[in-house]
């Protein structure tokens, strides 16, 4: 007995100021981001592996994909946006996940949350570690902005893109956070 076809969805490589990228789109919005890996090929795998729903093929971005590239290349070399107005397919996700995504996502350029003030503001005090599994997961790195949440005492720890802490602190660089890489008062 042959499977039903599985809905496709579409993907696109992109160069940025830190590396290639990339997204995989479906109708509904970003279903995946990937940030630079050490060898291009690996993101191509990553982005066009098979999703929990859909099947992922390389394509031209669409107007509204093309526009979500060109504001990701903006914001990496320092023109800095929120990116909250790109549209997500969170569909296939978990409630506690869609929730510290929400939360994770109103956290805006320069500004962080530890793992405890999302655990807060999602009604589950105590719950960092549980956030910090959640954020592990994030399909949608930079998008849904992981790298803005940080250990209680503001350390670099649990970033599982590419590049781990490494990668966390550039972003954090480039978008002027204080403390990282942005002179402070004291």
């Amino acid at each position: 007995m042959s499977q039903p076809d599985r809905p496709l969805a579409s993907a696109a490589l992109f160069d940025t100021a830190i590396g290639v990228c990339a997204l995989a789109w479906s109708p509904a919005g970003v279903l995946r981001f990937a940030l630079p890996e050490p060898d291009p090929a690996a993101v191509r795998k990553y982005i066009l592996r098979r999703h929990r729903v859909f099947d992922v093929r390389e394509a031209e971005p669409t107007p509204e994909m093309a526009a979500t590239i060109e504001k990701i290349r903006a914001h990496l070399v320092g023109e800095l946006d929120d990116l909250a107005w790109i549209p997500l397919d969170t569909s296939p996700i978990n409630d506690f996940d869609n929730a510290v995504y929400t939360i994770t996502r109103a956290i805006p350029p320069g500004h962080t949350l530890t793992y405890g003030q999302v655990a807060n503001r999602i009604g589950a005090p105590g719950g960092a570690q549980a956030v910090g599994q959640s954020l592990g997961r994030n399909p949608i790195p930079l998008i849904i902005p992981c790298h803005r949440v940080l250990a209680a005492d503001n350390a670099l720890t649990g970033f599982s893109a590419p590049g781990g802490v490494t990668t966390k602190q550039t972003l954090l660089e480039i978008e002027r956070t204080p403390g990282f890489g942005e002179p402070t008062l004291f």
